[in-house]
């Protein structure tokens, strides 16, 4: 059986207080200037009770967290780890400005044929409540080619 490296059952953790700055940064990035990002007065009389962050910022803390997974083990006999994407994304809860998130990261499987690992990523917010998830794949490919 060829080694592999990372396990079922690891685990990694982001945590990031959401900033204006995140928002309004990403919102100028992606084009992305929805009413729910960028209009507090607009937002205040919504059920979030203010702006929220984007759904594909929450996507890039996940990136972090999968990219600490990854750079573990930068060079596997010869190999790199890179992203084949998140599949069932979902946004349960808005975050609003200001929240602190933390992102989970556990390795749930591990496919040594194909060179790949499975992971559930989930999103909560500081006072416990799950605001996003997702299952993201790893492929080890050759470093050189």
């Amino acid at each position: 059986m060829v080694d592999f490296p990372v396990s079922a059952g690891e685990r990694f953790e982001f945590r990031k207080t959401i900033s204006e700055s995140d928002v309004y940064l990403f919102a100028g990035i992606t084009g992305d200037l929805s009413p729910n990002h960028v209009d507090e007065e607009q937002m205040k009389r919504s059920r979030y009770g203010g702006r929220i962050a984007h759904g594909g910022l929450l996507v890039g803390y996940m990136s972090a967290c999968s990219t600490m997974a990854s750079e573990r083990f930068r060079n596997w006999n010869g190999k790199v780890a890179v992203s084949l994407g998140y599949d069932r994304i979902r946004f349960l809860q808005g975050v609003r400005i200001g929240e602190t998130i933390a992102v989970h990261y556990e390795v749930t499987s591990i496919d040594r044929y194909r060179l790949r690992s499975t992971a559930d990523v989930k999103i909560t917010t500081s006072d416990g409540c799950l605001a996003a998830v997702a299952q993201h794949i790893l492929k080890w490919v050759n470093a050189e080619e």
